[in-house]
């Protein structure tokens, strides 16, 4: 670098920039530390204790090795996920920090994505490879931690937002009334089918079918649904532009319409298969069957999407997404995609109305009607 280059440098700007670097390395180094945690069941024993602990009384619990605890400790402390006191020399998970790291169940969980991103490293060879064009990569050719761990992720938004808050926005209402009383409704894209079952199980007079090109996805759905002993459920390997069935009242799809390779016509066939206005109702709108797209949280422009959440999205856009559409010759949407990119699939695909009705931190619901 020339002299004159050095001179027009921002020292300012070096510093902000080694900052932010510096902050991400340490992220990325504790995303492995938080996954030996879960394993390990550490944050798990933090909270049964329910007191502060010491290095050694956290190793007792766990069957671990004292001196590794202590530094595993140590890198949460540093990092803000622990709380250390240096008189009693004890450790505590605070109860906020916990639903986060160690409550399964609790909507803000993220151990599901901490396993996604152990994932990508798994991979880093075919992503080279993906890079350069000497391959493709589609959703079933990653390694099992990346559909587990999103899986993961994403239940924790669906439990805290699905039935609660999501399904009764709607259609004005008219969707949760009819799942009420007893409606058939397709989850296209449905993975592990933890959306289909979460609805399964609070609409016992509807009847759900989870379709997934995924085979191994489809399996593992259907050994929940055995488990959980749900009957008004059914699982099927489908693509979501071929998936059967006609006259559905409700057709969902979570956090996968971005991914496909033609989201075009998936959505162009559920309008060919959902409910219409004079199917059985003399042509009373309101029943009508809807189409309900969940998609992650993004705004239309990239200078828009500056933030942790949109990197995270991003990130994952890269790695997946976009290669899982291109596999398919797809228009390779990606995990930001936005409300106006939707919209214009869903219109161009025969929708006359679509609305986004609800958002949240990680996601945009969107309703289509014919």
């Amino acid at each position: 670098m020339s002299q004159q280059a050095q001179n027009a440098i921002d020292q300012n700007k070096i510093q902000q920039f080694m900052n932010k670097a510096i902050g991400d390395i340490a992220g990325s180094s504790t995303a492995m530390l938080v996954i030996i945690g879960e394993g390990l069941g550490l944050y798990r024993a933090m909270v049964q204790a329910n007191s502060p602990v010491s290095v050694k009384e956290l190793a007792d619990k766990t069957g671990t090795i004292e001196r590794l605890v202590r530094e595993w400790l140590a890198n949460q402390v540093a990092s803000g996920y622990i709380e250390y006191d240096p008189s009693s020399r004890k450790y505590r998970l605070p109860p906020e920090h916990a639903l986060a790291l160690a409550d399964e169940n609790s909507p803000i969980y993220l151990q599901g994505i901490f396993k996604a991103i152990k994932s990508y490293f798994k991979d880093e060879e075919e992503f080279l490879k993906m890079f350069r064009g000497e391959r493709t990569l589609s959703w079933m050719d990653h390694n099992s931690f990346m559909a587990e761990g999103f899986a993961e992720f994403f239940k924790s938004g669906y439990t805290g937002n699905l039935i609660n808050s999501w399904i009764p926005a709607v259609d004005n209402g008219n969707v949760l009334e009819k799942l009420k009383k007893g409606a058939k409704v397709a989850d296209v894209g449905c993975g592990f089918g933890i959306t289909t079952l979460m609805m399964a199980k609070a609409y016992p007079n509807s009847t759900f079918t989870g379709f997934d090109f995924h085979k191994e996805s489809i399996e593992k759905a259907k050994e929940s649904a055995k488990k959980e002993k749900i009957n008004n459920v059914k699982f099927e390997v489908s693509s979501a532009s071929e998936f059967p069935g006609s006259g559905y009242d409700f057709v969902t799809f979570f956090d996968c319409l971005h991914d496909m390779g033609d989201p075009g016509g998936a959505l162009t066939h559920t309008g060919n298969v959902i409910k219409k206005d004079d199917d059985d109702d003399g042509g009373d709108s309101s029943n009508s069957g809807t189409c309900m797209i969940v998609e992650p949280f993004a705004q239309n422009e990239l200078e828009n999407n500056v933030n942790p959440v949109a990197s995270t999205f991003y990130a994952a856009s890269t790695l997946i997404c976009v290669p899982n559409s291109l596999d398919f010759n797809g228009p390779a949407l990606g995990a930001q995609a936005g409300e106006n990119r939707i919209k214009d699939i869903a219109m161009k695909s025969g929708f006359s109305h679509f609305k986004r009705v609800l958002e949240t931190p990680l996601n945009l619901v969107y309703e289509a009607k014919r």
